[in-house]
């Protein structure tokens, strides 16, 4: 449970199984944060030869209080953002949630799902620079360089899962 004891309530789903009003609400939450906040002008929507949303084994990892989709991120089958790894990706907190805790909670259930859908398997992730300290907290060590991704400085990390 988060700062303010406000209950989230998670939704684990397949994009087949997302209904029109969550996919327009995940859709709007990552627009919102990386498009509009981080001014990012880049193609949230995955290119036709991807179409990482779409495929079979992503999770879609959905939080939210009062009805209000407030936390999401997805969840990748190893071999679609990294050859062998799994990877979680889109992690984004509405604005109004920040600061409260959820973002931890939130990468604490995707750990959880990873081993639930992807047991024994070691997850790689492209984070933003200033957020090493974050993922670190969750066992992430970084493994690159900064680069740029967006115009934005990130770094590869990756947490390794006891076999």
């Amino acid at each position: 449970m988060n700062k303010n004891n406000i209950k989230t309530t998670w939704q684990i789903k397949h994009f087949n199984e997302l209904s029109l009003d969550q996919l327009y609400d995940l859709l709007k939450l990552r627009i919102d944060v990386f498009v509009v906040e981080q001014t990012c002008d880049y193609p949230d929507l995955d290119s036709d030869k991807d179409q990482l949303d779409r495929h079979q084994e992503t999770v879609h990892v959905l939080g939210y209080q009062d009805n209000k989709l407030v936390a999401y991120l997805r969840i990748l089958a190893k071999g679609q953002s990294y050859e062998n790894y799994i990877s979680i990706g889109r992690v984004a907190i509405a604005e109004q949630a920040r600061g409260k805790g959820l973002g931890h909670e939130l990468i604490q259930e995707a750990l959880d799902l990873c081993q639930q859908y992807f047991p024994k398997q070691n997850i790689k992730i492209s984070a933003q620079e200033h957020l090493v300290g974050y993922y670190q907290q969750h066992g992430f060590k970084q493994v690159s360089p900064m680069y740029l991704e967006d115009n934005i400085p990130h770094v590869a990390m990756v947490k390794n899962i006891d076999i």
